[in-house]
Parts: C-alpha cells; structure tokens; sequence
C-alpha cells in the first residue's frame, strides 16, 4: 500500500465538487494553471488518521468524458494522463449530486470504461433524504462495481465516510492501467442512457419523493417579472451594504494608518527617509488598504449568492436580455467573475462553446467595474457626495456606487449589441445548465473565500503598489527644487514634468497635471491610482504630509464637481491593467483582440469624460 498517492475530484458543475475540496484540503491547499493553458489548477493535501498522505487534485466540472470546452478537455486529459507535465491519478473520486443522479451516471459509466481505482461520493445526501428520495448505495455499488460513499460537503462530518475510505484505500491492489479511449457512438450512448435508466430504477425509490424547497423558491425567484425585481434588490442592497457596513472598519484603518504616520514624524527626523516612509509608503499604498473592508464586503456577497445557489439562476432570468445584445446567459458567469477582477472573467469564457459569443463576452469584460476599481470609487464618491440618507431609507453614497455599476453593466450591453450588428451573431440559443439546490451559504467556505480575497489584495498592494508608490516617490523627489522656486518641490520632479505634459492631452475632459500623473502607475493595476494620488499629494503639500484620512478632503477642496464626475466615469470604461490585457493575450493567442479592447476602451473612456465634464460646466458643477 502506497504511503501517498493521488486522489482526483470529478464531477459535473455544481455537484458540491469544490466544497469537497475544502473540506477535504482545509488551508492546504495551492492554485496554479496547467502548463501551458489558462485553465486554474487546484490542489492540495488531506492527512487521513491513520498518517496515510493523499494529495487531492480539483479538476474542473464535466458533464461526459467528450470534451466541448478547454475545461472538458484538461480534465479528460488528465484523468487518462496525457496532459504534459502531469502524472495521471492514482484514484478516481466521482463526486455526484444525489438528487439528480439520472444526469450524472453518465459520466460515472464513462469513468468506469477506464478500468481505473474509483470510488463514487454521493453528494447532498441531506437534501435527498430531505425529499424523500431513498437510494440504496449497497446496491448501487454493485450495479456499477465500484465503491459507494455518502458524502455531505458542507457538514463538518458530512465527509467522514470518503476520509475513512481514503485512508483504507489500498492502491497498490488496483493497477492504474487505463484502457484506449473511444469518444462513445450514437448507438453506445443510447445503450449507455438505457443503462442509467435501469440502474436507477433498481437503486432509486423516488415514489414519496416531494416537492423540496428549492422548487418552491424557485417559483418565486425564476418567474420573469419578480424574479427580475428581487435580482435588482439584491444588487441594490449589496452596494448600498458597502459603504454603510464598511465605515467603522474603514475608520480604524485610517486611525490605525494615521497614528504609524505620526508616530514616523515623530521619531524620524525630517529627511529623505522620512519622506519616503511617510509620502511614499504610507500615503501611497496606506491609501488603498483602507478600502479592503469595502472590497471585503463585495466579495462576501458574491460568494454567499454563489454557495446559496442563487447565481445559475441569475444567468438564466438574464439569459434572454443578453440574447438580445448578442450574448448568451452563459456569458453571465464570465462577466460576473469580472466585478472581482477582469482577469478570472477573461479566463471563464473558455467555458462558452461558440467562438464568436466567446470573443464579445471578452471584449465586454473589462466594462464590468472590478474591485480595483472600488479604492478610486471610494475615495471620490466619500469627497464628493455627502453622507445622507435619501427618502429615509437609502444611503446616498450607495445609490452613486450602484450607479456606477450599473453605468458599467449598461455600457457592456450596449457594445455587445454594436458588435452584433457589425460582426453578426447565428440563431438565439436559450441557456441549457443544471440548477444546484438552495443551500444556506456555508461560513467556513465563506471565510475562506474572503480570506483567499484578503490574501490576493495584500499581495497586490505588497508586490505591485508598494513598489510602484516608491518608484512614484523618486520621480517626484528628483531632481529638486530650483534655489528661486514658487512652487512645491513636485512640480518640477520627473514626475511633475510628465504631468504637466500629459495635462494638455487631457484638459479637456478636467483632469489636471496631478490626475494624470497618478493614471500612469494605474496601468500596473487600477488602485494604484489612489495610492499615486495619496503621494502626490503628500509631496505637494507644503506642510510635508498628507494623512490618509485627509486625501479626500484635499481633494474635495482642489477639484471642481466637474473634474471629480468626469474622473468616476473615465473609470467606468478605463483603459485596462497590462495584466489584463496580457490575459487577453493569452486567451485570444493574439495582439490584435488587446489592441481592439484598448483604443475602444481609451475611446469610450476620453468621450464619455469629455461629455460628463462639459454638460456639468455647462450646469454650474
């Protein structure tokens, strides 16, 4: 028996594949991609009681073993080991949604041709037992000569069965040795079908099976009119959520950012290391990390409305407003990954089958407002808009951030449907996806989505703002002033030079020389923007400081209304980060879909600043 070996999840989307994973891996675990491919690489290790090592393998969702996607694909090669690079499985896990065996057999009777060491995980057996569905496993078991386990991802103990199988799992017993595969005939997978039908027949007694919950809901929440309305509110009410929850954890980092500073001041005596801690570091990358509550916030949403179930059927009840611009609902997923970052939604789309939706879905990503974005919304919509209640209920900063990205989601549609008439579209074809069963959003996944946020964010403030704050500082600081001077030191920098330079190039849409110069470092990744700002600002203060606390107020007092709007909605449609577009580049295998997506981006961006900042002139703003 082998001390450790390889274990490999698969299953169907939605199956409770990657609670499992959790579940089984805990904080062991790493993401990577395969060599070679965009597709994400999730793995990590269980220790069983008895100290046998099983390194666990996440592979992503397919529905057969006849690929239709670049997902379907890496997963199908490796199972049968023919992916470069990597070793094939030592066990096959098959994890399946109780509940709806009659599509997921299939595949298990697919995986079975391989003659490879498998056990099969029965998947939400809560929610089975729940509508009085009764599967034999014993008898299961033998229909399909292979092992049978219970499994309920998310309960503490839910995978104790699996973990005690794992552990007693005698590997070297059961030769991994893979037979040729042959994509199945017409005539096999009828055979294959009727072998389903018949297994379940023997296995499943479904004659007290009831009406659940999920189908009540579903009545409500799939009906085209108010399942539209209670989608609204529930993107309505997580952006009102993050400015109204996020302001006493934004306080205390500010308190907490603003004391390091004073405390610096104090015991530092004035000079260029001074300088760089405190208007360099501190104004700089301080500046964004006080937005992390709100980021936080944003992302505990998406991830409760993607444990509670809730998502699949937001793409469906969008499927036909997207058809109707040329999408699909499968592009839902896609774009809903990018309010996180463009680049996990960029990376998504290999999941939708037709080429042409696939490069549309690309090119409107980036319209989607990312959470980088959040730290420059932040910071201006708190400058700019009071903090007040309107019609005695919402939060007017709220409203603006809904606003803006729904501004997003707009703009998105609507170059969706421009590119429809100009490179064509085939035949509407509704969305076909199985729908999990409502769940109560699990806390422990929860926690680990948010702190796997928390560590992605830190990372990018660490390895991209800190270093680009203290590149920003330099070109700022040098060369100095001139003996005679008028002026703050800044101005006559590298840095003020570039910005007083790029001002001409952007006067007429408002942004001044300070603006301009802080959009340069925003191509490394938008936040940074804020944190260039913080700088800039601290550098060009004549007391020599500026706390991160008081950068809107200086702002506020600096720019006009006019420059403040035509700023947020340059940010609606901004040019993107270079690793976006190097995503782009990967998944396209081209220059030329980037260089589309950035001139049509900068083109969007400058006309619709240069409308929004002279129509507010023009109203007194």
């Amino acid at each position: 028996m082998k001390n450790f070996y390889t274990a490999a999840l698969v299953g169907a989307p939605n199956c409770g594949k990657t609670a499992l994973f959790n579940r089984l891996t805990g904080s062991r675990q790493k993401v990577a991609n395969y060599a070679g491919v965009t597709v994400e690489k999730k793995e990590g290790d269980l220790s069983c009681p008895s100290g046998q090592k099983v390194h666990i393998i996440d592979l992503p969702g397919t529905y057969s073993l006849t690929p239709t996607s670049l997902d379907e694909s890496i997963t199908r090669r490796v199972v049968m080991g023919q992916l470069q690079d990597e070793v094939a499985p030592d066990l096959l896990v098959c994890v399946v949604d109780s509940t709806n065996l009659r599509l997921h057999l299939r595949l298990v009777l697919e995986l079975t041709r391989l003659k490879k060491p498998m056990v099969l995980v029965l998947n939400m057996m809560d929610v089975a037992r729940n509508q009085g569905l009764k599967i034999d496993t014993e008898k299961l078991s033998e229909e399909l000569a292979i092992p049978v386990v219970e499994c309920v991802a998310v309960d503490n103990q839910g995978a104790r069965e699996l973990v005690q199988f794992l552990d007693q799992c005698n590997i070297a017993d059961n030769p991994s040795a893979v037979l040729p595969w042959k994509d199945p005939t017409a005539n096999e997978l009828q055979q294959m079908q009727h072998r389903v039908r018949e297994i379940i027949r023997l296995t499943c007694d479904e004659s007290v099976r009831h009406e659940g919950l999920t189908e009540r809901l579903d009545n409500i929440i799939m009906h085209p009119v108010w399942g539209m309305i209670i989608l609204m509110c529930v993107l309505f009410f997580t952006f009102q959520a993050v400015f109204s929850w996020a302001n006493l954890p934004m306080d205390a980092i500010k308190n907490a950012i603003d004391w390091v500073s004073n405390a610096i001041n104090h015991w530092l005596p004035e000079g260029l290391l001074r300088s760089l801690l405190v208007d360099g570091v501190i104004s700089g990358a301080g500046s964004v990390i006080e937005f992390l509550p709100q980021i936080l916030i944003l992302f505990a949403f998406i991830l409760a409305l993607e444990d509670s179930g809730y998502l699949p059927r937001a793409a469906f009840l969008l499927d036909r407003i997207m058809g109707s611009v040329g999408l699909s609902g499968r592009s839902f997923i896609p774009l809903l990954s990018s309010f996180a970052c463009a680049i996990p939604g960029v990376m998504a789309t290999r999941t939708i089958q037709n080429p042409r939706d696939r490069l549309t879905t690309i090119l409107i990503a980036p319209l989607m407002t990312c959470s980088a974005r959040l730290p420059v919304y932040g910071l201006l919509i708190a400058a700019f808009i009071p903090h007040r209640t309107v019609w005695g209920l919402f939060n007017l900063q709220g409203l603006v951030l809904f606003s803006l990205y729904m501004a997003g989601i707009v703009s998105a549609m609507l170059v969706a449907l421009v590119l429809k008439k100009t490179i064509g579209r085939r035949h509407y074809q509704p969305l076909m996806m199985e729908l999990p069963a409502y769940r109560i959003p699990h806390i422990r996944n929860l926690m680990m989505g948010l702190w796997e946020r928390a560590e992605i964010f830190t990372s990018r403030v660490g390895k991209i703002i800190l270093p680009m704050m203290i590149i920003l500082w330099f070109l700022s600081s040098y060369p100095g002033a001139p003996a005679q001077a008028t002026e703050p030191a800044i101005t006559y920098s590298f840095a003020g030079v570039l910005g007083k330079f790029l001002e001409h190039l952007f006067a007429p849409i408002g942004f001044n020389w300070q603006i301009c110069l802080a959009l340069v470092p925003g191509l490394a990744a938008r936040e940074v923007a804020v944190g260039a700002l913080g700088t800039v600002y601290a550098l060009a203060n004549s007391g020599g400081e500026v706390s991160t606390s008081a950068l809107a107020p200086i702002i506020h007092q600096s720019w006009s209304l006019a420059t403040a709007l035509s700023l947020l909605v340059w940010y609606i449609f901004a040019p993107q980060c270079v690793a976006t577009l190097g995503a782009v580049k990967r998944e396209t295998n081209s220059w030329r879909i980037p260089s589309i997506m950035l001139t049509y981006l900068f083109g969007l961006g400058y006309l619709a600043s240069f409308l929004t900042y002279q129509l507010t002139l023009i109203l007194g703003g």
